[in-house]
């Protein structure tokens, strides 16, 4: 299938790019709403950086669309692999001194 052709977008040269660990998503009969946050260890709230908002339809090509770049990213580096831990992120942001949770101890 051939690919699409790219639109050209215009960058706004004070455009700051947003480091996301986190993401709620919600939605209504008209909408889906997707809030993403910066969760930092050690502080007691997450702190939301975008929200988007996306008809059905957008949400559904969205979703198309993040498939497909996985698969091509995954075809090229390897498979990426969630963390087992209790929690998301008590694996992202456990002790990183040698604690290991005692189910990951072989």
């Amino acid at each position: 299938m051939p690919e699409p052709p790219k639109l050209p977008f215009l960058i706004p040269e004070d455009l700051e790019p947003r480091y996301i660990n986190a993401a709620y998503i919600t939605h209504n009969p008209h909408e889906f709403i997707l809030d993403f946050a910066t969760m930092m260890p050690g502080l007691p709230s997450m702190k939301l950086n975008t929200r988007l908002v996306l008809s059905p339809l957008t949400m559904k090509l969205f979703q198309h669309a993040i498939n497909e770049n996985i698969a091509r990213y995954e075809a090229n580096f390897g498979e990426i692999r969630i963390p087992r831990g209790h929690t998301l992120a008590d694996e992202l942001f456990r002790d990183k001194g040698g604690q290991t949770p005692p189910e990951e101890t072989k």
